[in-house]
């Protein structure tokens, strides 16, 4: 197996990528190991911690060129669902206050889908 990191032909594009999963990648880690520190392994914090660690674990199969289209392909998927489980949970579940770091969170994912969507389209 290569261990290279395959950046070589890298755009802005694909850093910007980098950055945006890395951003929510963060949030969604801090948020569920801070959950974890003060509520216990309960599920929902859990689930964040994983979520964010999904994010890192996209971003390091993305920098070893590890099948980047279907990995565009699941990124989006993946980022998709973090946002209808944060509608489910958050704002149909009885709290629709949103934090300034859920704004964030949720502008950064969905700027994500969208470059990924960028890169998927192209050849």
């Amino acid at each position: 197996m290569d261990n290279s990191i395959g950046t070589a032909s890298f755009t802005r594009l694909h850093w910007g990528t980098v950055v945006l999963a890395a951003v929510t990648g963060v949030i969604h880690l801090a948020i569920g190991v801070s959950s974890i520190a003060s509520f216990g392994f309960e599920p929902l914090a859990v689930a964040l911690a994983l979520a964010g660690l999904g994010f890192f674990g996209g971003i390091l199969l993305f920098l070893r060129d590890v099948r980047r289209r279907q990995l565009y392909v699941a990124g989006i998927l993946f980022t998709a669902l973090q946002i209808v489980l944060w509608v489910q949970f958050n704002q149909l579940g009885g709290d629709p206050a949103i934090s300034p770091v859920e704004i964030i969170d949720k502008l950064v994912q969905v700027l994500l889908i969208a470059v990924l969507g960028l890169l998927y389209r192209q050849p």
